[in-house]
């Protein structure tokens, strides 16, 4: 992504594909943090499906959204990313963003091929605070 300063300035909504209840969890954490500074996030985790994370309900899947997303946060072991990709493709998030330490060469090729940019093996926070502080 060429200005990825101006791009979260202008981002309102996050998915958080691997949301996660406990607080100790980055896939708690980093949401939590992008929640405070003014992102509406809709966390997705079919294991806490129904539950409430970050004042919404956690979806099952992705295929559940009803609102466009700019940013898709992925919080998923790099093995399981290709069982998402179709839905991923439905969803057409303007960005994937792949957590710090997940990385899958040919799952970003993939959404590059249909024009989603791919940040990948980056802590989201992290880039926001040092590009937005």
């Amino acid at each position: 992504m060429k200005d990825l300063r101006s791009f979260l300035r202008s981002a309102r909504t996050i998915a958080v594909l691997g949301a996660h209840p406990d607080p100790q969890k980055p896939a708690h954490y980093v949401p939590a943090y992008l929640k405070q500074q003014g992102y509406t996030l809709l966390p997705v985790n079919p294991v806490y499906a129904g539950q409430v994370l970050w004042g919404r309900r956690v979806a099952a899947r992705l295929e559940e959204l009803e609102e466009p997303v700019d940013i898709l946060n992925i919080f998923r072991r790099s093995e399981a990313l290709m069982a998402h990709l179709e839905e991923i493709r439905a969803l057409q998030p303007k960005l994937v963003w792949l957590q710090s330490g997940i990385r899958h060469p040919a799952f970003a090729r993939a959404l590059l091929e249909v024009g989603i940019p791919v940040v990948e093996d980056r802590c989201l926070m992290v880039v926001h605070r040092q590009l937005l502080g």
